[in-house]
């Protein structure tokens, strides 16, 4: 039950849902997912927080770079279930087309100049 509970919790945030449809298209680091989202690094990186607890995302170092990306689900059968769902859902919401549609303009070597 904790764990179901928690995850539905990480899922009640609007901008929790988006970073979930991002990381569907693809893997990023924190300054692109705050950068795509117009939010602070502090609070982007709490939503991450509670989305790595729920299980629903792991991070990976990669040399400089920690990305975000979704997980596989093989630790939570209700995250396994979610994710899969989540594929279809909100395709169609307007702020998830926006958002998705300006992710090919957001970088990190823009964003960080690195």
């Amino acid at each position: 039950m904790k764990a179901f509970l928690k995850l539905m919790k990480a899922l009640s945030d609007p901008n929790r849902v988006k970073m979930l449809k991002m990381l569907q298209r693809r893997v990023m680091c924190v300054c692109e997912i705050q950068a795509a989202l117009r939010l602070a690094q502090s609070t982007a990186s709490k939503h991450l927080k509670i989305l790595e607890e729920a299980g629903l995302i792991i991070y990976i170092k990669e040399g400089l770079w920690v990305n975000c990306r979704l997980s596989d689900g093989s630790e939570n059968p209700y995250v396994a279930s979610i994710l899969g769902n989540l594929r279809h859902w909100l395709e169609e919401d307007s702020d998830v087309m926006a958002l998705i549609a300006r992710l090919p303009e957001i970088r990190r070597e823009t964003i960080c100049k690195n």
